[in-house]
């Protein structure tokens, strides 16, 4: 085992500070691949958190089940003010997520971005 992961994940302290912050609540997520410069959408979807007991390992995991290889996650909670939102209106919201982020990747930064070890990621413009 490395150093580093028997460190917490910055996961494990933005999420729990999430939910006491919301409460139950719906996120979107995406799953990326970064090559370089080029980050490629791979997939998305979303969840509703209920409690804050779930640590990076754990969604890690759940990630790895989508079948693709990622590197990087962004999670983007749904502002809501009675918990979790319908299925129908989560869809919706990520159907908009995925439109902004084809049109510009920066958008990743709007949500909370991590690596696979669970660390903080941002995007930024590379200049030419």
């Amino acid at each position: 085992m490395s150093i580093f992961e028997t460190r917490p994940a910055l996961f494990d302290r933005w999420l729990p500070a999430e939910y006491r912050r919301r409460g139950d609540f719906t996120m979107l997520v995406v799953l990326v691949e970064i090559r370089g410069t080029s980050i490629d959408l791979l997939r998305s979807t979303f969840i509703n958190v209920i409690g804050d007991e779930t640590r990076w390992r754990e969604m890690r995991d759940l990630l790895d089940g989508s079948g693709v290889k990622w590197n990087g996650a962004a999670f983007f909670p749904v502002d809501s003010i009675a918990g979790p939102v319908s299925n129908d209106l989560a869809r919706s919201k990520l159907r908009d997520l995925e439109t902004t982020l084809r049109e510009d990747r920066r958008h990743l930064n709007k949500g909370h971005f991590f690596d696979r070890n669970g660390r903080r990621m941002k995007v930024e413009e590379v200049m030419h």
